[in-house]
């Protein structure tokens, strides 16, 4: 389908393909099996300026354009998920300082991140506080013209390889929801240190660490916003990230299609291709379907939030929880195309479905996304 992008648009998503095509796919099953973080490909894209697309101009970006942020996203997940995510995640990182940042973190911070000297990661995930992101236990108590961090945060991505740290944490316990705040917290900072890598099952190319606070003293001025701001800081920084996740799932699924339907065109079978059966023409055509339908989804919930629309909870988590779906569905049917071979690691499809999976765990399950949908919903049906 024709999304009417524009000649910029359109450039973006070319250069991504050109990135995608020729740095990530050929590294793609290396970082897969090594767990090695991408700086190679890292550095291409920072030197391709495709970092700016989440950071306003005034701050070395290309304006905050979430459509630019998505499609650059889908072109690299269509090589490589994992390291796609590590784009993305910096974006997630990002965004915290981008939506309440005062002048002088702005200029500190973001210039940075705009070229991909540094990138970002985000942490409010803890052991006993996934979906329920109130129970989180991490605390930051002030000290004068400190506060001191004390707590662990696990599944973060870009653990261990990000500099710049947005990192939710209490200032009350008393208050719930209400005393979370949001803090910048840079890599060496005193008391703040990594544990374990995690050994992945899919997005291997990605950095998955602990965050380990122990007294770590962060300066005040590194506050976001204000003390109990955090969960806001949080959702807000969610609404504009889903649609992210949402590209990356994409990109997976359109990846696994055209994976499966080149697949179907050279195997043979009963003497003629598989793909002239209409039983894989079938399953071809639903995975086509619904990878379009997803990809409208997400551009529209993009769009929305470019022109400006304040409440897009809804959509966002509409967007994210249909198109992992997809994603999920078409890998797992593009690899039973491929047939006993695609189960094989000598063939890239069965990454896909690996790689798929998390996009329906992180920034919040489906399940959590499908309970965002529902209660905006009878919200509003009751005004």
């Amino acid at each position: 389908m024709d999304y009417l992008l524009t000649d910029e648009q359109k450039m973006i998503k070319e250069l991504a393909h050109k990135i995608a095509e020729e740095k990530i796919r050929p590294a793609a099953a290396k970082h897969d099996i090594s767990e090695e973080f991408p700086w190679d490909v890292i550095k291409v894209i920072a030197e391709s300026d495709l970092f700016g697309l989440f950071i306003p101009e005034e701050y070395g970006g290309m304006s905050v354009n979430i459509t630019n942020l998505c499609l650059a996203t889908e072109e690299f997940s269509r090589a490589c998920g994992g390291i796609a995510v590590c784009y993305a995640a910096s974006a997630l990182g990002t965004f915290p300082i981008v939506l309440f940042g005062n002048e002088e973190q702005k200029k500190k911070y973001l210039p940075d991140l705009a070229r991909g000297k540094k990138v970002a990661a985000f942490a409010i995930t803890e052991p006993e506080a996934g979906s329920d992101a109130s129970a989180i236990k991490t605390t930051a108590k002030k000290e004068g013209d400190y506060y001191i961090l004390n707590g662990l945060k696990h599944f973060i991505t870009n653990g261990g390889d990000a500099e710049t740290y947005s990192v939710i944490a209490m200032t009350d316990k008393n208050k719930g929801a209400r005393g979370a705040s949001a803090f910048i917290v840079e890599k060496g900072t005193p008391g703040f240190t990594f544990g374990k890598k995690e050994d992945k099952f899919g997005i291997r190319a990605s950095s998955t660490r602990e965050l380990i606070f122990t007294d770590c003293k962060v300066p005040a001025k590194n506050l976001l916003a204000r003390e109990g701001m955090g969960f806001i800081v949080t959702m807000r920084t969610f609404d504009m990230s889903r649609p992210g996740v949402a590209a990356q799932a994409l990109g997976i699924a359109q990846g696994a299609l055209e994976l499966a339907v080149k697949y179907a065109k050279q195997r043979h079978q009963f003497g003629k291709a598989i793909s002239s059966f209409q039983g894989i023409q079938w399953m071809l055509a639903d995975m086509a379907t619904e990878v379009e339908a997803a990809r409208a989804l997400v551009y529209a919930c993009a769009r929305a939030i470019d022109a400006g629309v304040k409440d897009v909870s809804k959509e966002s988590a509409m967007a994210k929880m249909y198109a992992s779906d997809v994603a999920m569905k078409v890998t797992v049917d593009a690899l039973q195309i491929f047939g006993g071979y695609g189960y094989m690691k000598d063939y890239p499809i069965e990454k896909y479905v690996r790689d798929a999976k998390i996009t329906q765990i992180y920034e919040g399950t489906n399940q959590v996304q499908r309970n965002i949908i529902g209660l905006q919903l009878i919200r509003e049906m009751a005004k």
